[in-house]
């Protein structure tokens, strides 16, 4: 379990994260103004903060300290993707804060004033990351904003967290994995059947129809744990079929497509809808819109590409393209990148429901790439 929050970490701060190839090539009086510069190799960082948290003593520790802060709030969180996106979120608007624009290399002059930012915004992060309330004020969807605003809401969530944390803590790193797409495979459904998605931007006000229906959710999950009786494999990993050939069934069929292939490393699922379906007897098919984000870095036309999301990408127009299209490509996504594919899943009705019949999304029948550049 330790090993998967690590890794997570690692995914939330690529800064602290090792070196990697394609850095920018630095002016030589910054490296003279970074002690640890020569001695770390922090001409392989890939942009100008990373070469200042490598080369900088000070900035460095400060990040350590923010890595323990999230260490400590992933531990908090069954969904922990999210929270990942949030922290991606939050480097690429302190980077712009602090002067930095992409991979733009820093002037001499500017070095000091843009350390005193970082460090002041790192050492700020790292206060407010270790407040628990944090976790329900950065929620960042219509459900998270409506659970923060109600304590007993908020309460609930915060037993059945630690419920379902207790229970995913009995698993091995496999049945973990898939454990964690499983939470946040509930909450997606809780999200359709209450009428929050893509009401980030509502007031709460014109939000409150839907508190009983997140109230209701939360007390059948817990008594459903509950009622497990320490047991994860009663809660857990059970449902391997779908009521109906459906948007729930498709998300199902993704999730677990995801985290058969450690997907979460690099993408999470953020929505899935059903825009058609062809339903027989026994056989049925549906097609699926899939909104995905990038949480880590990886090549466009690429295993991860291929089996995360199931095609290659030209990155410059941002839309699918066959494997032999782009196979000798090297550019990479950038984190927060926002992903959209159509798929169509193949389902098998069964004694307990409609089965999918997939292992991977490749191929998919289109897919566009936004935002996050």
């Amino acid at each position: 379990m330790r090993a998967l929050v690590l890794a997570m970490v690692a995914a939330m701060v690529p800064l602290m994260s090792p070196a990697r190839a394609q850095g920018v090539n630095p002016d030589p009086a910054i490296a003279d103004k970074l002690p640890l510069f020569a001695k770390n190799h922090c001409e392989q960082q890939r942009d100008p903060a990373g070469q200042l948290f490598c080369g900088d003593g000070e900035l460095a520790a400060a990040a350590e300290k923010l890595g323990a802060a999230i260490e400590a709030r992933l531990s908090r969180l069954p969904d922990r993707l999210p929270a990942i996106e949030e922290n991606a979120l939050w480097i690429r608007q302190r980077n712009l804060s602090c002067g930095i624009v992409g991979q733009t290399a820093l002037r001499t002059d500017d070095i000091d004033r843009v350390k005193t930012c970082l460090l002041r915004e790192t050492e700020e992060r790292a206060a407010i990351v270790r407040d628990p309330d944090f976790d329900c004020l950065a929620a960042n969807t219509a459900a998270g904003a409506l659970i923060c605003s109600d304590p007993e809401l908020a309460l609930a969530e915060e037993e059945l967290n630690g419920q379902v944390l207790g229970l995913i803590g009995k698993l091995n790193p496999s049945e973990a994995r898939f454990a964690f797409a499983e939470y946040g495979r509930w909450t997606r459904e809780r999200d359709r059947k209450c009428d929050l998605v893509g009401k980030e931007n509502v007031p709460l006000a014109e939000l409150s129809s839907a508190q009983g229906c997140i109230a209701e959710y939360l007390s059948r999950k817990t008594a459903d744990i509950r009622g497990a009786k320490g047991d994860p494999k009663r809660v857990f990993g059970r449902q391997i079929a779908a009521r109906l050939p459906d948007t729930d069934a498709a998300d199902f069929c993704v999730a677990k497509i995801h985290a058969a292939n450690s997907c979460g490393d690099f993408v999470r699922i953020s929505r899935v809808v059903a825009t058609g379906s062809d339903v027989g007897e026994q056989d049925a098919k549906v097609t699926a819109d899939i909104d995905m984000v990038v949480l880590s870095p990886f090549t466009t036309c690429s295993p991860v590409a291929s089996t995360c999301t199931g095609t290659c990408w030209d990155p410059r127009s941002g839309k699918a393209q066959p494997a032999a299209a782009k196979q000798n490509s090297r550019e990479s996504f950038n984190v927060t990148r926002r992903l959209r594919i159509q798929r169509t899943f193949a389902f098998q009705k069964a004694a307990d429901g409609w089965r999918c019949r997939e292992d991977e999304l490749a191929p998919v029948e289109s897919g566009v790439a936004g935002g996050g550049s």
